[in-house]
């Protein structure tokens, strides 16, 4: 059975990749800083699902992440990064801390846990699971920005980044690296918007909706899957047509 990290794994989007991926055959662990009572439903619901806790933002501990999963569940065949802070704010108001603990969650934790998972892939690289899959949750606002967004749509600019870049570095040990752009997807944060300004966010995609998690848990589920296996170094949008 294929090991799967998922961040983020205990609620909203990253559950829902997790389960997509727990129903699909992986072995699926959910690393958040607490175990929610939806992923304990879920778990129990899939046994392939397991939480592990971790705070992603203390960089330090990550090393030792990687060495205890690869102990308890064997190679590690595919990472989800997921996890991040969607934090809102105008540039000129928003505290030098708030941006730098943007910056640390969404930018520089899945850049050193994918180091020391790809460290391991390497290791790896003669046993019959070699071909791992990395996959970057970004967004649609990497490309299109948004107002209020500018930090936060900086941290997802660089995940596009650093996966076309890591895609050409590991490519010859058969592992791919992707990204999956959400837009607005149909959530409990999306149900905060102003009615007006969801409205308007509906009206602007093709499709005239939302795209939802089960929708971007497809793509994820794709990219790491064998029919994805000569695609690596993209950004696979899922935003029902906001930026076609």
């Amino acid at each position: 059975m294929r090991t799967v990290i998922v961040t983020g794994g205990s609620r909203g989007l990253g559950l829902g990749i997790a389960r997509r991926l727990a129903g699909a055959g992986y072995r699926v662990i959910a690393v958040a800083r607490r175990e929610t009572e939806e992923l304990r439903d879920a778990s129990r619901e899939a046994g392939a699902l397991h939480f592990w806790p971790c705070d992603l933002a203390d960089t330090a501990a990550l090393p030792g992440l990687v060495k205890d999963l690869r102990r308890e569940f064997g190679p590690v065949y595919g990472l989800v990064n997921n996890a991040g802070l969607g934090t809102g704010g105008l540039l000129a108001t928003m505290p030098t801390a708030q941006i730098e603990q943007l910056v640390r969650l969404n930018t520089v934790s899945p850049i050193v846990l994918t180091k020391q998972v790809v460290r391991g892939m390497m290791v790896d690289a003669g046993n019959p699971v070699r071909g791992g899959r990395i996959v970057n949750i970004a967004s649609i606002v990497a490309v299109s920005g948004f107002s209020g967004l500018s930090v936060y749509s900086a941290t997802k600019a660089s995940l596009v980044g650093f996966t076309k870049a890591l895609a050409r570095e590991v490519g010859r040990l058969g592992v791919t690296v992707n990204a999956v752009a959400p837009g607005f997807v149909d959530t409990a944060m999306t149900e905060d918007l102003e009615g007006a300004q969801r409205g308007q966010i509906i009206r602007r995609s093709a499709l005239g909706r939302l795209a939802d998690i089960d929708d971007v848990a497809n793509a994820v589920e794709f990219l790491l899957g064998d029919a994805a296996r000569n695609i690596t170094g993209t950004v696979l949008t899922v935003d029902a047509g906001s930026t076609a």
